[in-house]
C-alpha cells in the first residue's frame, strides 16, 4: 500500500492511539491536526512557515482546484507537491462536502452530481470517476473516496438512501483509482446521527481492506456530545492497523477528545478562518485581540508560547495592523493559531506516550475554557 499505519502504542489511562502514518513523502505522528490549504495554500503561510511550526501533513481541496486552475494543469506543473512547493504529504479530499453544501445549485443522481460553479455559475458535474481522476492529477498521498455528506438534520430514510449510494460511489472509486501504488484511497464512514447505519456503513468499508477510514458528516450542526456519541460506537468497528480520520473537526476541546475516542487525523478551518476576524488561542483561553482594551497592551498574544508571531510583536501591533486592514496581521494571527493546534497535538501525543492523556485533558480544558465542560467550541 501507498501508506501505512503503525500502531506504537494505546494510553493505558484513555485508550488513545500513539502511531506512525509512512507516506511517500514522509512519516506522519499521530494523533495530529492537518492544517487546510483549500485551493493549494494555507491562507496567508508560506510553505516555510509550516514547516517552521512543524506542520507534518496539509488538506488540499479538490473541488476548489477543479473550479481552478484545474487538475489538468496541476498535473503538467508536475502535481500538487511541485506546484505550490511543498515536499511533505498531502491529502486531498472528495470535494463532496463543497458539492453538496451547495444546496440549491446542485443536483444528485446515482452517477454523480450536477452543479453550478459557485464563482460564475458554469454547469459541472463531479461523480466517482470525475473524483478520481482529478485526485490522481493532484497527486496527493492519501486522496478521498466521493461522497455524500447528508444535511443535519435529516429523516433516516434519506440518510439510509444517501449512505448506501455513497458504498457504490466507494466501489465506483476504487474501480477507476489508477495511482494505489502511490496514493491511498480512504474510504468515509457515513451514516448520519443513527448508530445502525453507522456500524453498517462501518463493516462495509472495513470488509474493503482500505488503507485508511475516514468519518463524515460530523461538525455539520448537531451538539459536540451528539458528536462524540456517533464516535463512540462508529470508532470501535474501524481496524487497529489502519489510520482513522475524522473531518473537518478542529477545535481544542474536540481534537484531545477525538483523540481519547481513537482517532488519528484532523483538518479543519478555524484557525486561520477565525485569525481573520482577530481571534486566537491562547494557553489561558481565546483572545480577541482586535477589542479596544489591548489597544496599549504590549505583551505578546500569549506569553506562555513561543512561536514567530509571540516572540517578535505585541497585542497592541497586532491590533493595530488588523484594525489598518494590513495582511500581515493576519499572518501573524494565522501563524499563532496554527502553531498553537499543532503545538496542542504535540502535547497530546506526548500525554499519551506517558498514559495521561486524561489528566492533561482535564488540565487543558480547566486552563482553556474554565470549566470541563465548556460551551464554546473555541
Amino acid at each position: 500500500m501507498a501508506v501505512r499505519y503503525e500502531f506504537i502504542k494505546e494510553c493505558k489511562q484513555s485508550g488513545a492511539r500513539l502511531g506512525r502514518l509512512h507516506t511517500p513523502h514522509g512519516v506522519i505522528e499521530t494523533p495530529i491536526f492537518m492544517p487546510v490549504g483549500t485551493q493549494a495554500t494555507v491562507k496567508t503561510i508560506s510553505p516555510e512557515e509550516l514547516k517552521e511550526m512543524e506542520a507534518q501533513i496539509i488538506l488540499s481541496n479538490t473541488y476548489h482546484l477543479f473550479l481552478r486552475p484545474g487538475h489538468e494543469l496541476v498535473k503538467e506543473a508536475g502535481g500538487l507537491h511541485k506546484f505550490m512547493n511543498w515536499d511533505r504529504p498531502i491529502l486531498t479530499d472528495s470535494g463532496g462536502f463543497q458539492v453538496f453544501s451547495l444546496s440549491n445549485l446542485r443536483k444528485i443522481t446515482e452517477e454523480g452530481v450536477n452543479f453550478r460553479s459557485h464563482l460564475n455559475g458554469e454547469k459541472l458535474f463531479i461523480g466517482p470517476e470525475t473524483a478520481m481522476e482529478i485526485q490522481n492529477a493532484l497527486g496527493a498521498d492519501i486522496i478521498m473516496a466521493f461522497d455524500e455528506c447528508p444535511p443535519y438534520p435529516a429523516d433516516k430514510s434519506y440518510v439510509k438512501a444517501s449512505t448506501d449510494r455513497t458504498y457504490r460511489w466507494l466501489k465506483r472509486c476504487m474501480e477507476a483509482h489508477t495511482r494505489s501504488d502511490e496514493q491511498a484511497l480512504f474510504g468515509i464512514v457515513q451514516g448520519g446521527m443513527h448508530e445502525d447505519l453507522r456500524q453498517e456503513a462501518a463493516k462495509q468499508l472495513v470488509d474493503l481492506d482500505l488503507p485508511g477510514y475516514a468519518i463524515g458528516g460530523l461538525s455539520v450542526g448537531e451538539s459536540k456530545e451528539m458528536m462524540y456519541e456517533v464516535l463512540s460506537y462508529t470508532t470501535p468497528h474501524l481496524p487497529q492497523n489502519k489510520a482513522r480520520y475524522l473531518m473537518g473537526v478542529g477545535s481544542p476541546d474536540a481534537l484531545i477528545q477525538g483523540a481519547i475516542q481513537g482517532i488519528d487525523l484532523f483538518d479543519c478551518v478555524l484557525p486561520t478562518r477565525i485569525a481573520r476576524n482577530g481571534t486566537t488561542m491562547t494557553s489561558q483561553g481565546r483572545l480577541v485581540v482586535r477589542n479596544a482594551k489591548y489597544a496599549r497592551d504590549f505583551t505578546p498574544l500569549d506569553p506562555n508560547c513561543d512561536c514567530y508571531t509571540c516572540r517578535n510583536y505585541s497585542r497592541a501591533y497586532i491590533r493595530h495592523l488588523i484594525k489598518a486592514d494590513e495582511t500581515f496581521g493576519l499572518r501573524l494571527t494565522s501563524y499563532h493559531n496554527l502553531y498553537f493546534l499543532l503545538d496542542l497535538m504535540d502535547k497530546v501525543r506526548d500525554a499519551i506516550r506517558n498514559d495521561r492523556l486524561l489528566d492533561f485533558r482535564d488540565e487543558f480544558m480547566i486552563q482553556y475554557y474554565g470549566s470541563l465542560h465548556p460551551d464554546t467550541s473555541f
